[in-house]
């Protein structure tokens, strides 16, 4: 065939994700423990109203930014949980998840040539994104940080080219939380840059102990600041693909038609499901938060038993040991623990290379997976050092 494909497309490759949860299909027996999904329902009133809406035959188009009533709900929600406000009128756009929020951003914002701060090890996910909009991806390395990002380190990387720099805490694949002096110290260096903020904060509301310090609660920033959640982690809504898109209303009016052309509108049934979400189940993540703390205090324990050092997460649901003193590539790891011990992880690798030598388990798991999870690991270690 002579007809040619885009080369940013044919370069793509399978999310490293994937790739491992993939092979499950050849591993019947194995467990699972690579995915970042909920595996609690969604709440069954959300539910019903998603049904209703379908029902009444609510099953049209919606206004591009969504409907209004939602995006209501979104900044009178924020406001209330964070002490900060968007106009429902002309800074909130509803998107299909909060993955097609950020690539409507990235193709609003970048050229060809300029250069995006990503702090490292990150989500796979935002790499090729950006990528494909013929930008170049600047990292900063968090590991001697605590995976921190430090705003000196911060500072050396910002150039000419810079046209962003953009943060996801709590992390994927860490599941750390900034602390607020943190916040503030990379707040005082961005003010003083021009430079788009983007800050996926999706799972704070998985943010296990303590106050989630947001980006979008410091006035000074919110003319270049994108902020981005949704109810995938929340409220166990992956499936239902709802995002929230917010920023300053002179940039939205470009990304709605960015966001418009691409997808027209999200699914209206599941935005009448999120409004139920907000208003009337804004109680659903503190209840499963419960329940991941224990799972988190579990998995930690078990793996300093093992031996595999590790950062005590207070957010999300992921925890990110190290496997160096193994000697063996994050990869070469994650390949032999399922071949021979009958357990799927994601190599760190595939979080960019600093995330070398660590691997994520994903504790969105019922404990009992999670127990004969860690049972097949501990095995699998004193097997290799045998």
């Amino acid at each position: 065939m002579s007809l040619d494909l885009n080369p940013r497309a044919k370069v793509l490759k399978v999310p490293g994700i994937r790739q491992f949860s993939n092979q499950l299909v050849h591993f019947p027996n194995a467990i699972n423990l690579t995915i970042g999904q909920p595996d609690f329902p969604t709440p069954k009133a959300v539910k019903n109203a998603g049904i209703q809406a379908i029902e009444q035959n609510l099953t049209g188009y919606s206004h591009n930014a969504g409907l209004l009533e939602l995006r209501d709900a979104v900044n009178t929600f924020f406001t209330n949980k964070y002490g900060f406000s968007y106009d429902p009128q002309n800074e909130i756009v509803i998107t299909n998840g909060a993955s097609e929020a950020i690539d409507t951003v990235f193709r609003t914002i970048l050229k060809e040539g300029d250069e995006v701060i990503l702090p490292a090890p990150c989500y796979s996910g935002y790499e090729p994104i950006i990528h494909f909009c013929g930008a170049k991806i600047v990292y900063l390395d968090t590991t001697e940080t605590n995976f921190q990002p430090s705003a000196e380190k911060l500072a050396e990387l910002i150039t000419e080219k810079t046209k962003a720099v953009f943060f996801n805490y709590p992390s994927n694949p860490t599941g750390v939380v900034l602390r607020k002096e943190t916040v503030n110290q990379l707040v005082d260096l961005l003010i003083e840059k021009d430079i788009y903020i983007l800050t996926d904060e999706i799972y704070s509301e998985n943010t296990f102990s303590g106050t989630h310090t947001s980006f979008a609660a410091y006035p000074a920033l919110r003319n270049k600041l994108f902020y981005i959640h949704g109810l995938s982690k929340s409220h166990s809504m992956t499936g239902w693909r709802i995002g929230f898109l917010m920023g300053p209303a002179e940039v939205m009016e470009q990304v709605v038609k960015v966001h418009a052309f691409n997808t027209i509108c999200a699914s209206v049934p599941g935005q009448y499901a999120a409004i139920e979400a907000l208003i009337n189940s804004k109680d659903t993540p503190s209840e499963m938060n419960i329940e991941y703390i224990k799972r988190r205090d579990y998995v930690f324990n078990r793996l300093m038993a093992i031996g595999l050092p590790v950062e005590k997460p207070n957010g999300a649901f992921y925890i990110f040991p190290s496997i160096e003193r193994l000697g063996m590539t994050s990869f070469d790891f994650a390949t032999k623990l399922l071949h021979e011990g009958g357990v799927a992880v994601v190599p760190g690798s595939v979080f960019t290379p600093f995330g070398e030598g660590y691997i994520r388990i994903s504790y969105a798991y019922s404990m009992e997976v999670l127990e004969k999870g860690l049972d097949r690991i501990e095995e699998f270690i004193l097997n290799l050092k045998g």
